[in-house]
């Protein structure tokens, strides 16, 4: 894009608390309808700065990217609403505004108030990020709520589908899942989903792939990482992946699928469904020597577009068999169709770094007389999970106050 469609004060650091402060560094912004780009990240900005920005915006009217990532840097609790509202008013104005950033801007409870009014209302949104903002469960809730209300006047007004949302770090937790599973379920054109680490736990996973992201048929990319699966989520996420015939990439790293969710998910990748799929991310899962031995199958078989996988910090030994028969066929692939071999490691090419193995065949007999009894309770709890939430369903629209966190402390007490 020409430098005159964009208009930039990234990462100057300025402090505009002020109408006056702000002015001269956005004078070639006014009236300027050449402008299709607006970067504001890495500045800090007032009340006072926000209106007199505002007024400027609302004259932007080609303007499509607003990136407002990391302005209130330093700014008190009271002034950020206020300040966040003039900026999301004026956006409303832009018809063609597709794509926001807010990231790490500390929202919360207190100041979630005109987001959420702007998420309900911008129809022309179709690119949402929002990581690191410090939302809770509670404010997460309400952002997706928004989301849902969007989906329906989007439908009236005939306007493009939400394609990405990107809401990582944010402490969503199980309590908003159901939320967020009506979202997803209700922007079922959506393609690119990036929610890391946010504390959901198996529960919360196993619902929002089962209710929400199910409906996502057109997904490409899906990355949950540092989140936590179990057996649980890993089976939810290994009923469903079939759905997602366009998928590019999918991160679960760091999400404890366990022993048994890594030969399931291996299992489903054989079904032949996913066959775009390019980038795998699985590290630290507890993955063992089978469920290793089941994705390289999958990969061999019935991924050809497979060109990266990630599986460090699992347990297996990296003498195992299976490893040079992934790291053969990805290495192959590059070669095929990826960059020269004599450019050295590639991050989005080949077989990650495998220097974190746990191998624990030492300890694999030991283990395998207690794994049955194990899966046992792990399925008993799945299906108490199942027929508790089909009850929650038939009697009422999940609350906040049947969350799935509740659903799991009470699970929790019947002592399987």
């Amino acid at each position: 894009m020409s430098a005159s469609k964009v208009f930039s004060l990234e990462g100057k650091g300025l402090k505009l608390d002020t109408a006056e402060d702000i002015a001269p560094h956005i004078e070639s912004l006014k009236d300027n309808t050449d402008v299709e780009e607006v970067h504001f990240l890495g500045n800090t900005l007032g009340i006072g700065a926000s209106q007199a920005l505002a007024e400027v915006l609302k004259t932007n009217k080609n303007l499509k990217v607003a990136n407002f990532a990391d302005v209130f840097t330093g700014r008190l609790l009271a002034e950020i609403p206020l300040a966040l509202d003039a900026l999301l008013q004026a956006l409303l104005t832009l018809p063609d505004l597709h794509t926001v950033n807010l990231s790490d801007n500390a929202f919360g409870l207190n100041t979630q108030a005109p987001l959420v009014s702007f998420l309900s209302e911008h129809t022309p949104l179709e690119h949402l990020i929002l990581n690191n903002n410090g939302l809770g469960p509670h404010a997460g809730i309400l952002i997706a709520d928004a989301l849902t209300r969007l989906a329906a006047k989007k439908k009236e007004a005939g306007a493009a589908p939400l394609r990405t949302v990107v809401c990582g770090r944010n402490r969503l937790e199980n309590g908003s899942m159901e939320a967020w599973a009506r979202a997803y379920a209700a922007h079922s054109d959506v393609t690119h989903i990036k929610m890391v680490q946010n504390g959901i736990r198996q529960e919360g996973v196993s619902h929002l792939l089962k209710v929400g992201l199910k409906e996502a048929r057109g997904l490409r990319v899906l990355d949950l990482q540092d989140n936590t699966f179990t057996a649980m989520g890993a089976r939810a996420l290994s009923d469903i992946i079939h759905e997602w015939e366009e998928l590019r990439e999918l991160g679960v790293g760091d999400c404890l699928l366990s022993a048994r969710g890594g030969r399931m998910l291996g299992e489903a990748l054989q079904a032949g469904k996913n066959s775009n799929l390019e980038v795998l991310r699985l590290q630290f899962n507890d993955i063992d020597a089978k469920g290793l031995k089941s994705l390289v199958t999958a990969a061999d078989d019935h991924l050809p577009n497979l060109r990266r996988v990630e599986l460090n910090g699992n347990k297996f030994n990296e003498d195992d068999s299976s490893v040079d028969a992934l790291r053969d066929t990805l290495l192959e692939r590059r070669k095929e169709r990826g960059p020269p071999l004599d450019e050295g490691e590639h991050d989005d090419w080949g077989l990650d770094e495998l220097d974190e193995l746990d191998d624990e065949s030492e300890d694999e007999e030991e283990e395998v007389s207690g794994e049955e009894e194990e899966e046992e309770k792990e399925e008993v709890r799945e299906k108490e999970v199942e027929r508790a939430d089909e009850a929650e369903q038939e009697n009422v629209a999940l609350e906040e106050s049947q969350s799935v966190d509740d659903l799991a402390e009470q699970l929790s007490k019947t002592g399987i």
